[in-house]
């Protein structure tokens, strides 16, 4: 099935076709390359980051990459709540059949992607260009003891909703129509090797399943680097969702994104920051809210110490006058808040 691009992803497809004259597989773009990471079982790893993990596909920085994902637990719950199997690529059903070593975590991760270059030490800056999507529902649902009210909510249920591709919207009920915003909910680097097998559940700061909603197509997400290589993977697509993702899941979905991954050997991290057109975001992860909120408050004011030169005071109190803090998400066991400072203060 080939789907039509969603419109909130228009105007950064049309600008990025006019710089590069098209994005077709293997097209040399200058010093650049688009490379194809389609969904198959050999590209799959399902549940974990991890260090010991050999490479996939190997790009220079600069490179772009065409990364297909499947959605969170593959397709049996998408199935059972009434998804029409004809509408779903028999690709998606490959990987979904043959990638039987699962676990920790529950989610389909496409990669690892080595990155030329990267050593444990430098910084990642992938820049999120597009989205399609692989199929016109997306998946939403609750478990028992799961989401952000499980005593209201101690049962199972399962939802299926339509997305109208061409309009860029899903018709959640009548009289509720919700606009799609596409993302990828994990995208992260392995971790040491030190670490084994991370679940793919939690956040941390090899970033992972950070699920920010606002890291939509023209957004750009930096992570550190731990291994050789830096070895990205990207999964847990969503059509939309709300800060907090309250009952468990977003709108979930399989998509094809195309990214654009650039190594930075003169910067450091310790945790992942983001940029979008109108704000720089820290974010902090830990199962205590309040100690999330605290970590992304500190990198935010690490951030205007490091690149706006203020004093650590200056920053702390601009940080109390400009600073919104959201919740990102209340229900992978680390929470997540994430720090957004407006540019439009520095103009």
């Amino acid at each position: 099935m080939t789907s039509r691009r969603p419109l909130c992803s228009v105007l950064v497809v049309l600008v990025l076709s006019t710089m590069l004259g098209g994005l077709e597989p293997g097209t040399e773009l200058g010093a650049q390359q688009l490379h194809d990471l389609p969904l198959a079982p050999e590209n799959v790893h399902w549940g974990y980051y991890s260090g010991s993990l050999e490479p996939v596909l190997r790009i220079d920085s600069g490179d772009r990459v065409r990364v297909e994902t499947l959605l969170a637990r593959g397709l049996e719950r998408l199935l059972l709540a009434g998804a029409d199997p004809d509408q779903i690529p028999q690709r998606l059903k490959e990987v979904d059949a043959a990638v039987t070593d699962r676990g920790p975590g529950a989610h389909p991760l496409t990669g690892p992607i080595w990155v030329e270059g990267a050593e444990p030490g430098d910084v990642v800056e992938i820049r999120i260009l597009d989205f399609e999507f692989l199929h016109p529902f997306g998946l939403s649902y609750f478990l028992p003891g799961s989401g952000t009210l499980p005593d209201d909510f101690p049962y199972a249920y399962l939802r299926l909703t339509a997305i109208d591709i061409a309009s860029g919207s899903a018709r959640f009920a009548p009289g509720i129509t919700l606009p799609l915003a596409p993302f990828f909910g994990s995208m992260g680097v392995a971790p040491s090797p030190l670490m084994g097998r991370m679940s793919s559940n939690p956040p941390d700061h090899h970033g992972g399943n950070i699920d920010n909603k606002d890291l939509v197509a023209g957004t750009t997400l930096l992570l550190p680097v731990h291994v050789p290589g830096a070895m990205v993977s990207f999964g847990d697509a969503h059509a939309l969702q709300g800060d907090g993702e309250v009952a468990l899941t977003a709108l979930e979905v399989s998509v094809s994104g195309v990214v654009q991954i650039i190594l930075h050997k003169d910067r450091s991290l310790v945790r992942p920051r983001a940029e979008t057109p109108t704000h720089f975001i820290t974010m902090g992860f830990h199962p205590d809210l309040d100690e999330a909120a605290r970590m992304a408050t500190r990198e935010m004011i690490n951030f205007l110490v490091e690149q706006r030169g203020l004093t650590r005071e200056d920053a702390y109190i601009l940080v109390s006058l400009a600073v919104d803090l959201a919740v990102t998400q209340l229900v992978d066991g680390t929470k997540g808040i994430h720090a957004k400072l407006p540019k439009a203060i520095f103009r």
